[in-house]
């Protein structure tokens, strides 16, 4: 029984889906002091952690990237640098959105951004996807069209954060050889480096008060360090597209959130919309989950 993979898994979702309630609170400092804040805090507790509670791990990696030829070396440096330009590119669209548009749009986001990417990966890396799956993507095409009707600025913000992460996703479908909490630390390492240019320039008006470098450090350990470690934990004993499955929890708690929490209205067409989407998700994900559930039974005989 893997009961404990899968309280990780959900542990892990469940957290990421109750973000909006902390940056919500941070609605006075820009997208740009936060993510700029949020990095730094972040590597530098994940390089303590990587130096510190698991040496063992950073020495093997090491000597497993020397070992690499030299066209693999660029191939994973390149991988990565690019990952964290495109980590950062959606942290910092995904905070501005949610302290400064609404929180749903950013639910919505993660709700299409699994379909999304296979759509991605398809294109790219020539990955296959079945009859019924390119169902749910022509369903979620025409939920987005829906949406657009009622709300063009909401769906035209909800997909560039779908778009960003969804590329950052395929990026690490060829980024397998390293451990993947160091590779994380890399690539939020590039992504404070290429902030840094940017940063030694900014001039903010807003004064940073000890509850924003409290929340910050709550966002870096328990939103962002403590989820990673779960998931990562979580794939030692799940396969990816099991864990995949549980993504859809982040957004649905989002969801939920900016309707009884935060008090944003849904309209009719926007309902709708959300119904297509979590129709063409149920379709795309029955073929998986039906072989899972006959692997089980075989199992079971």
């Amino acid at each position: 029984m893997n009961s404990k993979y899968y309280i990780s898994v959900i542990t892990a979702f469940s957290i990421w889906g109750f973000f909006s309630v902390v940056l919500k609170s941070l609605d006075d400092f820009s997208a740009f002091d936060i993510l700029t804040y949020r990095s730094l805090i972040s590597v530098s507790i994940m390089l303590l952690v990587s130096l510190l509670l698991r040496p063992k791990a950073l020495k093997s990696n090491i000597n497993l990237f020397q070992s690499q030829t030299k066209q693999i070396k660029r191939r994973i440096i390149f991988i990565n640098a690019i990952s964290g330009l495109f980590l950062a590119l959606n942290w910092y669209i995904f905070i501005y959105v949610m302290n400064n548009v609404s929180v749903s749009a950013t639910s919505l986001a993660y709700l299409i951004c699994p379909i999304l990417t296979m759509v991605l990966a398809y294109l790219i890396l020539k990955e296959k996807l079945f009859k019924l799956q390119w169902l749910a993507v022509v369903l979620s095409c025409i939920a987005c069209l829906l949406m657009s009707l009622g709300d063009f600025i909401n769906l035209f913000y909800s997909m560039i954060i779908a778009f960003t992460y969804a590329i950052y996703l395929v990026l690490q479908r060829k980024n397998q050889e390293m451990d993947r909490f160091l590779v994380l630390t890399a690539q939020v390492f590039f992504a404070v480096l290429l902030l840094l240019p940017f940063f030694s320039v900014y001039e903010t008006t807003t004064e940073k008060t000890p509850f924003f470098y409290g929340m910050l450090l709550l966002i870096a350990i328990v939103f962002t360090i403590i989820p990673m470690f779960l998931n990562i934990y979580a794939l030692k004993g799940l396969n990816s597209s099991v864990v995949g499955v549980f993504i859809y929890l982040n957004p649905i708690i989002n969801f939920l959130l900016a309707i009884f929490y935060f008090k944003e209205e849904i309209t009719l067409l926007q309902g709708l919309s959300y119904l297509l989407i979590i129709i063409s998700i149920i379709i795309f994900n029955f073929s998986s989950l039906k072989n899972r559930i006959n692997r089980r039974r075989a199992a079971h005989i």
